[in-house]
């Protein structure tokens, strides 16, 4: 019996043309990019518009009504940029702190037995999903909180509360000698139920028995910060606000700006994360939720602890995007008047310096960040949670 000889395999070739072809179309778009950049900042010389970035640490001369650190006209254009991100940073955060569990409930709801329940909520989505945010938005500002009364005939819950057409005033906590102290044991006891959580979650996991009820958790961090508060005294006074003049005085005043942007993207949000829950949960097998029945496990906690928990998967790629949206949606502030990024940098700070480029590559290097740092964030989550469940 004769061998055939086997050929021993061919060096692979390689194609230059390719590696030639791509690094031409860099080069290509390198040369464009240069050449428009430098017609640009040619014109912008010749019409006296500043090229570079020294206007940051000019003085702003003009006031911001709502600001996390402390802000006045003397302060600079630098700072002004840093009151409008953290102003957007703040309405994003309340916005998917709010808006994803107000979804999850209006999606579930909507799976509902109860046909007045079920009917209700496909009311809210379809009215949410098919008004635009805008519109919205002016609703909520115009004919909403602009129609309230003035201060005088301010709607009250007794020195608490007051509800007018300027805002809504709470009372404001002032930092007291015990506010350290208790700061301190309320984060050792979230640290100290933390721990306590994954004992029980090992337990758990090791012998499969029933870890037990968070009371204990919760009153711990109940009872340490009450405590360090009885010894080193009450951490913070309240200052309420007092009807002076024309207007209120003291206390923290929630603009109307503030309070449409942040209602109206939870409400408009939330129709969409409803719509995504909905999906999620239709799309587990039918099988969990026969099986969990067969468990005797109610519909509540058949969907709390079977049917949701498998849905995830599901439901967090989608969710990212309506979390990403929060935050790029809250831009149309400026419509509205509210204090953030876009109305304060790339309207004010632009009108001011004339440096558009500069201003806008700015603005809008600012949103890419955001978006891929909370993309990237949410991505790693759901492929290490895709992994865990396999």
């Amino acid at each position: 019996m004769t061998s055939t000889p086997v050929n021993p395999p061919r060096a692979r070739s390689l194609s230059w043309a390719p590696l030639v072809a791509q690094t031409a179309l860099v080069a290509v778009i390198a040369t464009l990019a240069y050449g428009a950049w430098t017609n640009v900042t040619a014109h912008m010389r010749a019409q006296g518009v500043p090229t570079g970035f020294g206007f940051w640490n000019q003085t702003a001369g003009f006031d911001i009504n709502l600001s996390l650190i402390d802000y006045s006209s003397l302060a600079t254009y630098g700072r002004a940029f840093w009151v409008g991100l953290l102003n957007t940073a703040m309405v994003g955060a309340l916005g998917i702190l709010f808006a994803t569990p107000l979804g999850f409930l209006v999606g579930v709801a909507r799976l509902s037995p109860n046909w007045l329940l079920s009917r209700l909520a496909f009311a809210y989505v379809e009215l949410m999903r098919n008004t635009p945010l805008l519109l919205q938005l002016l609703f909520w500002y115009n004919a909403v909180l602009k129609a309230l009364p003035g201060p005088k005939q301010s709607y009250a819950l007794g020195d608490w509360l007051f509800l007018n057409n300027r805002g809504l005033y709470l009372p404001k906590p002032i930092a007291d000698a015990g506010a350290s102290p208790f700061a301190a044991a309320f984060v050792a006891a979230i640290a100290v139920s933390f721990v306590l959580w994954l004992r029980a979650r090992a337990k758990r996991d090791a012998t499969g028995a029933n870890t037990a009820p968070p009371a204990p958790s919760v009153i711990l961090i109940a009872a340490l910060p009450l405590l360090a508060a009885f010894i080193f005294g009450p951490p913070f006074t309240l200052d309420f606000a007092k009807l002076s003049g024309f207007n209120l005085r003291g206390g923290l005043q929630l603009y109307p700006e503030f309070a449409a942007l942040v209602f109206g993207l939870v409400v408009y949000t939330a129709g969409f994360i409803a719509e995504i829950v909905r999906a999620g949960v239709l799309a587990t097998p039918k099988g969990q939720n026969e099986a969990a029945a067969a468990l005797g496990l109610s519909r509540g906690l058949s969907l709390r602890l079977v049917v949701v928990p498998q849905a995830m998967r599901l439901i967090i790629p989608p969710l990212a995007s309506q979390w990403l949206n929060i935050v790029k949606n809250s831009s149309l502030a400026v419509f509205i008047g509210f204090p953030d990024l876009v109305q304060i940098f790339a309207g004010t700070v632009l009108n001011q310096t004339q440096a558009a480029m500069q201003v806008m590559a700015i603005t809008m290097g600012v949103y890419l960040a955001i978006s891929l740092l909370l993309s990237g964030a949410l991505n790693a989550f759901n492929a290490r949670y895709a992994l865990k469940e396999r």
